[in-house]
């Protein structure tokens, strides 16, 4: 039966999820029941492709990526596809009609991966949008389920938070994204001599981020508004313990939020969930 099919696909973009990021997997938790499907097909597909750039090195990436984003724009077109990741995707894509030129920025900051290994002003900014804002924006497609009002009130931040989570992202993978993949994201940084002006500097920016995200967190839909805001909490508190440690060593060990840390945050805000309050 063809809804087996549909739910066998939804379930592997879950796992992926949860298998991938516990944090986010956690945070979708505190979404409504019924938003909670689309977020982790969105996830999913985003998942694969930066698993194709960051992680496969031993395969042609530049070939794998093309054929998948082939693939999901002919499943989006066709409403079908025997990659269950991409077929939740696609099923996702429809239902809401997220705008393509979203998917198409996306993959164009993919194949930035495969291309770049230092970038300008213009070559990041265009980067964060396509592999971060615009994964906000299609998340804020299903959160406002049709209302374009909303989505146009909300679109600011949403980018604001998606550009937040990948430039401390960033910052978090320094040491893997230089070392080992011979990546500078940062337009001007030399991480040879990478000092406490340099990285204020970014903090501030991510700082800004983090504070206009926030004025649209309190303006979504209750049934997004808390899982949002727990994705929010994980990564301020991540943010705030890289700015607590010194320049050197975030190219020395990725900078992690405990366990033990994640529970508490989770706590509080469900204690606030419970309490209708941010």
């Amino acid at each position: 039966m063809i809804s087996t099919f549909h739910e066998v696909s939804h379930e592997c973009s879950r796992l992926t999820t949860k298998r991938y990021s516990t944090s986010f997997s956690s945070a979708i938790k505190l979404l409504h029941k019924d938003v909670r499907g689309p977020i982790f097909d969105i996830y999913g597909l985003v998942r694969f492709a930066d698993e194709i750039v960051d992680t496969l090195h031993d395969f042609d990436k530049a070939t794998l990526l093309a054929n998948f984003k082939a693939e999901t724009y002919a499943a989006i077109e066709n409403g079908v596809s025997l990659n269950p990741i991409i077929h939740s995707f696609q099923r996702t894509v429809n239902r809401y009609n997220i705008d393509h030129k979203l998917i198409e920025a996306f993959f164009r900051s993919m194949e930035f991966d495969l291309e770049k290994g230092q970038y300008t002003t213009i070559d990041y900014q265009e980067y964060i949008y396509g592999s971060a804002e615009v994964v906000g924006l299609m998340c804020l497609y299903v959160f406002c389920d049709g209302n374009k009002d909303s989505y146009e009130l909300l679109k600011p931040s949403a980018q604001s938070l998606g550009a937040a989570f990948q430039k401390v992202n960033f910052l978090r993978d320094v040491k893997a994204d230089y070392q080992q993949l011979n990546r500078v994201y940062f337009p001007g940084v030399d991480f040879n001599s990478f000092t406490y002006e340099m990285k204020s500097l970014i903090e501030s920016d991510i700082a800004k981020d983090f504070a206009d995200a926030y004025t649209g967190i309190l303006k979504l839909p209750l049934t997004a508004r808390f899982g949002v805001y727990l994705a929010y909490k994980y990564y301020l508190s991540l943010f705030k313990k890289i700015k607590a440690v010194k320049p050197q060593r975030i190219l020395e060990e990725r900078i992690r939020i405990p366990n033990y840390m994640k529970v508490w945050v989770a706590t509080k805000v469900v204690i606030r969930t419970q309490l209708n309050i941010l």
